[in-house]
């Protein structure tokens, strides 16, 4: 297995950013502009990654204020989980974005390097659009 994470700090409570996430819609925000094709609904999300592939995720549980955990809806080119954590000090809140993918070793090295980005990038975004 092969993990990819991201933690941010962020200046709402875990509600708020907890309120966001749990909508598939607002994913959209949070992507690169290499995903094209968006259609989600409140649950769900399909999308392309620009010359790679078609993704189809769902929203598999949640966990008010605490956890968002998104799982494919059709079968992907290879296993994986994305998982939002959320943690609460005072008026901030702790949030790690982790992406779980059951990559080969020639998978690794042509999705390692975009997978890493792309949860970077989420955060970041996340980060601006609630600040």
């Amino acid at each position: 297995m092969s993990i990819f994470e991201s933690a941010v700090t962020i200046n709402k409570p875990a509600s708020v950013v907890y309120a966001f996430l749990a909508d598939m819609n607002n994913h959209k925000q949070l992507m690169p502009d290499s995903i094209t094709d968006w259609e989600s609904t409140a649950d769900r999300a399909s999308f392309n990654v620009q010359n790679i592939t078609k993704l189809s995720l769902q929203i598999e549980e949640r966990v008010a204020d605490t956890l968002i955990r998104i799982i494919p809806a059709e079968k992907p080119p290879f296993d994986m989980e994305l998982k939002w954590e959320f943690a609460t000090s005072q008026e901030t809140t702790e949030v790690k974005f982790t992406i779980t993918a059951d990559l080969n070793m020639m998978m690794k090295m042509l999705a390692g390097g975009p997978l890493k980005k792309l949860v970077e990038e989420e955060t970041a975004n996340l980060v601006r659009l609630l600040s």
